[in-house]
């Protein structure tokens, strides 16, 4: 049975004078730029253990018996269970960081590309990261407040947030660095989050130049890339 209902919009929600950047990864669901930590739930992890378990029992049962369609009806409830747990997780985010900010920046990650890599593939699949940003844009626009996606070749991470040095090279291993030209100690993830807004801020108020020094736009044709962070190399300039 379906119903349909006619309802009136919703009332945009009270402006906060707030704006942030968000910095989505894995060992941290999301980073902020006013240095809020969104810890990973990892629903999949959690419940590992008993998917494998009730799956060696499935496996076990004759293919074609009630036993193994009981099995296989238990897979599916503890699929659903983290499907559902997750869902929740990403809704609750959602609508918490809709509520906090008027002005909310991400990134515009290639998450298909980045499943191609089989060590991060399930840890990926786990966060859901293109539902989450199909939440914030749904509930963004319904709350009245500007959801900016920046080009996902911008160096994030590698671009310092204070002086706009770009380093050559920073390994996914790095969690902190100094950079070499202010000496500002630089949490990885937070100084990404606010060259995320930063440049997000770039491209609301319609610029095309240089946000924290570098370029928000990207330079160069669609070529296959590394499917953990995609980020540009340094371009090196004559002193």
């Amino acid at each position: 049975m379906t119903f349909a209902v006619d309802t009136d919009l919703p009332e945009p929600l009270d402006a906060t004078g707030h704006e942030i950047g968000i910095d989505l990864g894995v060992k941290d669901f999301a980073v902020t730029s006013d240095g809020q930590r969104i810890a990973n739930p990892r629903h999949l992890d959690r419940r590992a253990r008993n998917l494998a378990r009730y799956q060696r029992r499935m496996a076990r049962c004759q293919r074609g018996s009630a036993n193994r369609r009981k099995a296989k009806a238990k897979v599916a409830r503890a699929h659903r269970k983290v499907r559902n747990a997750r869902v929740d997780f990403l809704h609750r985010t959602s609508t918490n960081l809709v509520r906090a900010a008027d002005t909310i920046v991400i990134e515009d990650l290639a998450v298909k590309n980045m499943l191609r890599n089989r060590s991060l593939a399930k840890a990926i699949s786990d966060c859901g990261w293109g539902e989450f940003r199909r939440q914030l844009e749904y509930k963004a626009e319904r709350a009245g407040r500007t959801l900016v996606v920046i080009d996902r070749w911008y160096p994030s991470s590698k671009t310092c947030s204070a002086c706009g040095h770009l380093l050559a090279v920073l390994s996914l291993s790095t969690r902190h660095w100094t950079c070499p030209t202010c000496r500002t100690r630089h949490d990885r993830d937070v100084n990404a989050a606010k060259n995320i807004l930063a440049a997000g801020r770039a491209v609301a108020e319609g610029n095309r130049g240089d946000a924290c020094g570098a370029d928000v736009r990207r330079q160069r044709p669609s070529l296959p890339r590394s499917a953990v962070k995609q980020e540009p190399p340094a371009v090196r300039r004559p002193a």
